[in-house]
């Protein structure tokens, strides 16, 4: 997992210390990298991960969008919706929201500058997507993740014409290279299959 380097700003250092200490507290516990973890937590160390990958020189609010993409999520449980399309969409709004305004005190109360909290909350909030080089990286390592992480609970759970819509859905937010690194992760049969189906419609 993606730690700071010796080269980071102290205040870089104790933005990612406070995003991983609230990611620290969901209840939700998963095995990653061996042990067991907090979700949250593992999820912003996956995702990291993916963005420097993706881009080894990412620009510094791209790499704190990354680690503060969800922040806190469980406070915000999907149940607190209807389980309706509509408040579906309302619940993701109301997550992006509630993850950059969070995201944003924590950077202020460890020293950054109005400009820089304003770019890592236009990234949280995927403002100027596709347009924005960082913004497509960040939506590349979201994809990448779901591919790696958490394909084959979705399939578990869901319809497989709506695991298929999804899948294309991610599909087609994806640049060349991020589907090219797609195609190398590990599959259980029943994922080729789907992922086949998905790209072949």
């Amino acid at each position: 997992m993606s730690t700071p380097s010796f080269t980071d700003s102290p205040r870089f250092i104790a933005a990612i210390a406070r995003f991983d200490a609230e990611n620290t507290k969901d209840p939700k516990r998963i095995p990653a990298a061996g042990i067991e973890q907090p979700h949250e937590l593992a999820y912003s160390h996956w995702l990291t991960d993916w963005v420097m990958r993706l881009a080894p020189n990412a620009s510094e609010p791209l790499r704190l969008a990354a680690r503060c993409q969800h922040l806190c999520r469980w406070e915000i449980p999907r149940d607190s919706y209807p389980a309706t399309r509509a408040g579906y969409l309302k619940w993701r709004q109301v997550l992006k929201e509630f993850h950059a305004d969070k995201a944003a005190g924590i950077l202020r109360g460890v020293g950054y500058d109005d400009a820089t909290i304003r770019q890592v909350r236009e990234l949280n909030l995927k403002k100027n997507f596709p347009a924005d080089a960082d913004c497509r990286v960040l939506e590349d390592a979201l994809c990448l993740v779901f591919l790696e992480h958490q394909f084959s609970e979705l399939a578990a759970k869901t319809t497989e014409e709506k695991l298929i819509a999804a899948l294309q859905k991610c599909w087609g937010k994806m640049t060349g290279q991020a589907r090219a690194r797609a195609l190398t992760l590990s599959y259980s049969d029943e994922e080729k299959r789907l992922l086949q189906l998905a790209l072949n419609s």
